[in-house]
């Protein structure tokens, strides 16, 4: 585990293969997802950061997971995309960080491995607009989520003490559309019907 002092916080989304709302989260990854396995792509936009002296502002990246049955019982292959914008410093910085290599919430997911399908440096590009987040990276992956409204209208469902890395409050929102073909892992849903979770993010070194 690396000792190195770095902190990032930005905003979050993801969407899964699970229908809406998905099973995980509730039961604490104990539940079976809804389709038997689960593919998803977490999307990290970094606003502010820094690994010891590398700045980190306004880079992105991705981790793309497969679990093939309930996710508490592990055997995930997990891949990681960080944003061809960074230089190799920070494409080293954003490999420590998001692979848990540099502690951190990432690393959390450690026990929860069985295959580190490696990493891909691509351009990545992120968009928040209100409720809806929607990241596009040519070739790879294609996907977008809409929050689900609550009594106020302007302001989404939330989750709250969820069990996640990204964070412990999550609004609920459904897939818009999810394109995933990167590291052998192929999914595709239009239906809306797919679950998504977005939030505000603030990791640092542990």
């Amino acid at each position: 585990m690396s000792s190195t002092p770095w902190q990032i916080k930005g905003d979050y989304f993801e969407t899964c293969s699970c229908d809406f709302l998905c099973p995980c989260l509730p039961s604490n990854m104990t539940a079976r997802p809804t389709k038997g396995h689960c593919d998803v792509a977490l999307v990290f936009h970094i606003d502010q950061g820094h690994y010891s002296g590398t700045k980190l502002d306004n880079l992105s990246f991705v981790i793309v997971a497969h679990a093939p049955d309930v996710m508490g019982q592990g055997n995930w292959s997990v891949g990681l995309i960080t944003d061809a914008q960074a230089n190799a410093q920070q494409q080293e910085a954003l490999t420590a960080i998001a692979s848990g290599q540099a502690g951190g919430p990432a690393a959390a997911l450690g026990p929860l491995l069985g295959q580190f399908l490696g990493v891909e440096s691509k351009p990545i590009r992120y968009e928040k607009n209100g409720m809806t987040r929607s990241v596009s990276i040519p070739g790879l992956l294609d996907q977008a989520c809409e929050g689900i409204p609550g009594a106020d209208t302007a302001t989404p469902i939330y989750l709250d003490n969820a069990g996640h890395p990204a964070s412990t409050r999550l609004a609920l929102a459904h897939g818009v559309r999810s394109h995933l073909h990167a590291f052998g892992i192929n999914w595709d849903d239009t239906s809306g019907r797919n679950n998504g979770h977005f939030a505000p993010f603030n990791w640092q070194a542990s």
